[in-house]
């Protein structure tokens, strides 16, 4: 008896616990248990990942190398049941709004909604957030979300900042995202849209970027980031100072005129250097998927100027078929990045990138039931596995694995923008940013 009531006042004692944590960070009770649950087994995922896939000889690309991977034991599910950020969008089936505009998501049920009612009302008398946006997926297709993709307008731009799973018919919730837009707090349309009009034109944040969102978790490194990228893009797209021809002729910045790291990759000069630092795999995109999925690849491994930086793997084929184009952007923009050169890896070096170890500290979350991403940090590499608990597609979805670099200093002094906690930002009217201020001479 006196065991069993250990037990009974140990498992209150999580419970509570749980709420506690819940109350504090806004988590529900599910999702800090769904939390909970995998850290014994850290680990354990990612160096299955490494043994069951194979790394095949890679693509060259300018400065990239696109290692494809495929499954060792040649299996994965038949048919994944997502639907796109992006295919949501543009469905009209996802929304995407500003956290004070959650009212008109809230979609009329049977039963008593007093208590989601109350939420949304909160939500909204609290006024728009800077971290936080509200998505509502209608689609009959569960939605997937992968860390860096781009919703652009409101009164920001923003990526979203984790992977994860929305399912059917679910309440609207919080979003967790980061802005990539330092600078404007004016709304610009009151939903979101894609990063892009055309799908052979999306894209999302290069890694880069998507490094400083997912392991760094930190609004100020993304604002960094996004800063230093777009001011190697005003190199990469200005015109040359000398001949054309002269290889040793040296490009004058040419400022992009926006802060906005979407709206610098819409512009036709960087778009353009994009375009072709990926030519030979988006010319050819056609051929290229033909390819992947003669060879059941769901996933590449990307090294930039020789160095393997990334990984990206998912359930499918199908899945990597469709981000193809917006990842295989991404990993262009990176490569105009001027960084130091290293000898071209090897098939071997980027296996033994798959299969470096990862079982160090891992932390995990997630909604029971629904999904759970666990990131794990081992030296200098970096794991994050989101897992499907939907039933019927229990299984691993998508996979980054990234090299960590130290963080550069800023290329550009950063727009001046309000200095406050980005995760308690809620300026009640919009807030007028001022040019960079100017010293004055006084004259006495």
């Amino acid at each position: 008896m006196k065991l069993l009531g250990r037990f009974f006042l140990s498992t209150a004692m999580v419970a509570l616990a749980g709420w506690m944590v819940a109350a504090k960070t806004g988590v529900n009770a599910c999702t800090a248990q769904a939390a909970a649950a995998p850290q014994a087994e850290a680990g354990s995922t990612s160096q299955a990942m490494g043994r069951s896939l194979r790394v095949l000889a890679p693509t060259e690309s300018g400065n990239l190398l696109l290692f494809p991977v495929v499954r060792s034991e040649g299996k994965s599910p038949a048919e994944t049941p997502f639907i796109t950020l992006d295919e949501g969008i543009r469905s009209g089936a996802v929304e995407v709004t500003e956290a004070g505009r959650a009212v008109g998501l809230v979609r009329p049920r049977g039963g008593n909604n007093g208590q989601l009612n109350d939420l949304v009302a909160h939500r909204a008398y609290q006024g728009d957030e800077v971290n936080t946006l509200v998505l509502v997926n209608h689609a009959k297709k569960p939605l997937l979300l992968l860390a860096g993709e781009i919703v652009t307008g409101g009164k920001q731009d923003r990526i979203v900042a984790k992977d994860r799973i929305v399912p059917v018919d679910a309440d609207p919730i919080d979003l967790s995202v980061f802005c990539i837009e330092p600078g404007r707090w004016t709304e610009s349309s009151p939903e979101f849209g894609a990063s892009a009009k055309a799908p052979a034109q999306s894209f999302m944040v290069q890694p880069a970027v998507r490094e400083r969102a997912m392991a760094d978790q930190n609004q100020q490194e993304v604002w960094n980031s996004v800063n230093g990228a777009i001011a190697q893009m005003e190199i990469a797209a200005a015109p040359s100072a000398g001949s054309s021809a002269s290889p040793d002729s040296t490009a004058i910045p040419r400022p992009l005129g926006t802060t906005s790291y979407a709206k610098a990759m819409e512009n036709s000069a960087v778009s353009q250097k994009v375009d072709e630092a990926a030519a030979p795999v988006i010319e050819a995109r056609e051929q290229v998927l033909a390819k992947l999925r003669e060879e059941h690849a769901v996933g590449v491994v990307v090294a930039v100027r020789g160095e393997i930086i990334w990984a990206d793997i998912f359930a499918d084929t199908d899945l990597l078929a469709r981000y193809w184009t917006k990842l295989v952007r991404s990993y262009a923009a990176e490569s105009l990045t001027d960084h130091e050169d290293h000898a071209a890896p090897s098939v071997a070096d980027a296996q033994r990138f798959l299969n470096a170890p990862s079982s160090g500290t891992e932390s995990s979350e997630g909604v029971v039931g629904v999904y759970r991403y666990s990131e794990v940090r081992n030296g200098g590499t970096e794991t994050f596995v989101l897992d499907s608990l939907l039933p019927g597609a229990e299984y691993e979805v998508h996979i980054s694995k990234m090299k960590l670099r130290e963080e550069e200093e800023p290329v550009r002094r950063m727009h001046p923008m309000p200095m406050v906690r980005p995760e308690v930002y809620r300026p009640i009217e919009p807030v007028t940013i001022l040019p960079e201020p100017v010293e004055l001479e006084i004259y006495r």
